[in-house]
């Protein structure tokens, strides 16, 4: 079962475990300069509103209706990242795994291919939460990701276009699959009351006459991410269990008229929030990391494709040069203080 809750998609498969249950939400955040440069994880501005496409099925799209789900507002040049959030079982002292699969546009965001069904190990074409708890942008090479910025569908910009040479789906595409209850209870026993802790791995730390509402996902700046390799075994997941959800990505400018709400307001750009001397972060988790696509290494930035096109699709692109940089690590607790720089 899907739920629409608190702007977050939950994901919950009662019959395979009652802790299996997963929750998504989509982060507005900076964009990133797309120059040469690298840069630390920008911090989370707050959750994008979600709604159901049904209840808005006579202002939308056809395909839209067909394809069910959730719409969600983003600004031209707009840039988000993608949160997990996994369950925490409190009697063994650990999150429900999940194997999730993230496309845009159908096109699958780790590994570049085409959107398939089922999971796929050779080459991984997904990440595993709750090791992986968050999503930037496209897995361009190992450790590096180019961030998801919304641009109109139908302009050659999205990953999509740049790949299949078709505007035909825009969105985000979730596919999710739980551990198998045996492995699970196998792999995580139960432990005394004793030794447990209070968890929550939500990391606050730190997207005319008639003009088409439709966005895609574009290839940004770049940025310093890791997408870890399965810690778990391939049979480990429960491939029958899967639940699936299209987000479509409406222009921000039409969110009113299609929704009667206001759009969230344009997030401050990179260089207003460097200036305030607002921390940056760098995530070191303890995994592995997968190589990478040559496809997705492969596709033009916006910034690239508009030079190419004689445009200038992405305003305030100046580099910007974080001082303050906050270094995350996995595996803190709700209540477990970290230490700091003295």
């Amino acid at each position: 079962m899907i739920e629409l809750k608190h702007d977050a998609l939950r994901f919950s498969f009662p019959d395979v475990h009652p802790g299996a249950s997963l929750a998504i939400n989509f982060q507005r955040t900076l964009r990133i300069p797309d120059n040469d440069e690298t840069y630390s994880l920008p911090p989370g501005l707050g959750r994008f509103p979600l709604r159901h496409v049904d209840d808005f099925a006579a202002r939308l799209p056809a395909s839209w209706i067909e394809h069910g789900g959730v719409m969600l507002p983003m600004h031209q040049a707009e840039a988000m990242w993608i949160h997990f959030d996994a369950h925490h079982d409190a009697e063994r002292d650990t999150s429900y795994p999940f194997a999730v699969r993230i496309a845009a546009g159908k096109i699958n965001a780790v590994t570049g291919q085409g959107w398939t069904h089922g999971l796929h190990a050779k080459p991984q074409d997904y990440v595993v939460a709750p090791e992986q708890p968050w999503l930037d942008g496209f897995c361009v090479e190992k450790g590096t990701i180019r961030q998801f910025v919304a641009m109109p569908l139908g302009k050659g910009y999205s990953a999509e276009e740049q790949i299949t040479g078709a505007a035909e789906h825009g969105g985000v595409q979730i596919e999710v699959y739980p551990m198998k209850r045996e492995v699970f209870e196998r792999r995580f026993p139960k432990v005394s009351a004793r030794k447990r802790g209070a968890a929550d791995n939500e990391m606050v730390c730190y997207s005319m006459a008639c003009p088409s509402p439709a966005m895609g996902l574009a290839a940004g700046g770049k940025m310093r991410q890791e997408i870890y390799d399965d810690p778990f075994s391939f049979n480990d997941w429960d491939r029958s269990a899967v639940q699936r959800c299209f987000v479509h990505l409406t222009n921000a400018e039409l969110w009113h008229a299609l929704t009667g709400e206001a759009p969230p307001t344009r997030p401050p750009t990179a260089h207003d929030y460097t200036e305030a001397g607002l921390p940056w972060f760098d995530y070191y988790g303890e995994g592995t990391a997968v190589a990478g696509s040559p496809i997705l290494a492969g596709l033009d930035s916006v910034a690239e494709l508009g030079q190419k096109k004689g445009e200038t699709p992405l305003p305030e692109n100046e580099p910007v040069h974080g001082e303050t940089i906050v270094k995350l690590r996995a595996g803190l607790r709700k209540d477990q203080v970290r230490e700091g720089r003295f």
